[in-house]
């Protein structure tokens, strides 16, 4: 299991709204200047102004909320200083570059692949994947999401589109690793008993035990990119086409086989309860010829696909 490289933020955070109000005063601290002041001192005020607004500017990029089940990377000039989870309205210093990333849990569909299972046989199979993200520190900077890291005073702005491009990244990066885990458990087993008994695990019989090895698989993949799998589980799994109608055959057969075998071991008990009913009853009395026959008889009767058309014996057994 990869170690949790995620730390807490330990920077200044004060209460959003509490921050709205004080940036609000500073324009009528700024016109508070003006009452009483001597017209050729009102650069003074003027210079004030462009200040106040250009620090409001800067101010106001400080502002972040955070929804349940959300947390904030904070990356000051390049050097992580934390991820910030608590919900609300917040401001931060406006110089942090903040990156939102989700915390909840995430569906996906991997569309079902042509894999070769264990004897060689292709079928395709696909899966239903529930993760979330567990590790920011790891999803965030250990996964590439195709886009540059920068500095720029209106962070709001920035965050959102790196926001998106990391949730991208991550759903390209747990698709690929999917892909890569489903064929490697399909591997591994076969689709069907070939003997038609339970002798081992197969991917039609035990898909309890294959839905777990490929958590397994899942989330020593994954666990890299900071993800933790909740379920993983099969949703699709069938012959190939172009192999499906003869493996159809094939199946059938083996449950002729098994249903012939179900039905004979049947009648054979049959035949030797009734064999020993009447030798102890002492019913009648058959030698060997005539049990043979009776045994014969009953076997047909019992394991015939149609009803056996009765025969009138006339004569003695021996004419």
């Amino acid at each position: 299991m990869k170690e949790n490289r995620e730390i807490h933020f330990e920077g200044k955070t004060v209460n959003g709204f509490g921050m709205l109000g004080l940036i609000l005063m500073i324009p009528v601290i700024i016109a508070l200047f003006f009452i009483g002041l001597p017209e050729e001192m009102w650069w003074i005020p003027g210079v004030l102004t462009a200040l106040g607004l250009i620090g409001m500017v800067l101010l106001l990029c400080g502002f972040f909320v955070l929804q349940p089940n959300q947390a904030m990377v904070m990356i000051f000039f390049g050097k992580y200083r934390g991820t910030f989870r608590n919900t609300g309205f917040y401001w931060t210093n406006p110089f942090m570059t903040k990156k939102k990333i989700s915390l909840r849990i995430r569906n996906m569909d991997i569309a079902p692949i042509k894999v070769n299972d264990k004897v060689g046989n292709p079928v395709m199979i696909g899966m239903v994947l529930v993760w979330k993200v567990k590790d920011t520190y790891r999803a965030v900077f250990d996964v590439d999401s195709g886009s540059t890291s920068f500095i720029n005073v209106t962070n709001s702005g920035v965050t959102a589109g790196q926001t998106g491009s990391i949730a991208n990244a991550l759903d390209a990066f747990v698709n690929i690793q999917s892909d890569a885990a489903l064929r490697e458990v399909t591997g591994k087993y076969a689709y069907d008993e070939e003997s038609g008994r339970h002798e081992e695990i197969t991917l039609r019989s035990d898909g309890h035990e294959i839905n777990e090895q490929l958590e397994q698989k899942l989330n020593e993949r994954l666990a890299m990119a900071g993800i933790e799998v909740v379920e993983a589980r099969l949703n699709y799994l069938a012959y190939a086409p172009e192999i499906a109608a003869v493996m159809l055959r094939r199946q059938q057969a083996s449950a002729i086989i098994s249903a012939r075998e179900k039905i004979v071991e049947g009648a054979v008990s049959m035949v030797k309860m009734a064999l020993d009913q009447l030798s102890e009853e002492q019913i009648v009395e058959l030698d060997e010829e005539r049990k043979a026959a009776m045994v014969s008889n009953l076997l047909v009767v019992l394991c015939a696909d149609e009803p056996a058309q009765p025969v009138l014996n006339t004569g003695t057994l021996y004419q």
